[in-house]
């Protein structure tokens, strides 16, 4: 299982990890309602390096991006569903508006994106780059997500299939 960490924790770990040799790579995002799309997308992150780290967005930010009425979960649920991922290694939740912050502690040898973006699309590329690391665009194609999945449990709510506690 992966372990919770502060950025400043995460930090120091990631310099001992590289101290032994190890690569890092860094995976980020949401994660609400942890779904497939989610587990491919950190599986293949943790094919690029050694050790993942995942940069979790917190509640604040996740309303910014995604509106009123999410998260569902919040912050600490995410991290510790994540932290579960076999592959997962390390698990920060950051609160700026961008991972920016979060990759300039770690420098990571690979960000990772999913498949929705491309390398040229990836907002902090040129961030990754200018200490030698690189993007890659792992997972599988964008065929799920969490606003779909939300949509389907309320579709089934409203016509009674599905169980309420």
């Amino acid at each position: 299982m992966g372990t919770i960490l502060s950025l400043a924790e995460l930090a120091r770990q990631v310099a001992n990890d590289r101290r032994h040799g190890h690569t890092v790579a860094l995976a980020n995002g949401c994660f609400d309602i942890l779904h497939v799309g989610h587990i491919r997308y950190l599986q293949a992150s943790c094919r690029e390096a050694d050790r993942l780290v995942v940069a979790i967005n917190d509640d604040a930010g996740v309303r910014h991006l995604k509106g009123e009425g999410r998260p569902i979960m919040k912050a600490d649920d995410r991290a510790e569903l994540v932290a579960a991922v076999r592959g997962v290694d390390y698990v920060v939740v950051f609160s700026e508006p961008t991972v920016t912050e979060v990759l300039e502690a770690v420098r990571p040898d690979v960000h990772c994106k999913g498949t929705d973006y491309t390398v040229d699309t990836v907002p902090e590329r040129a961030v990754v780059k200018a200490w030698g690391g690189r993007t890659a665009i792992v997972g599988d194609p964008k065929d799920h997500s969490t606003r779909d999945l939300l949509s389907r449990i309320g579709e089934a709510a409203s016509r009674g299939t599905v169980d309420e506690p």
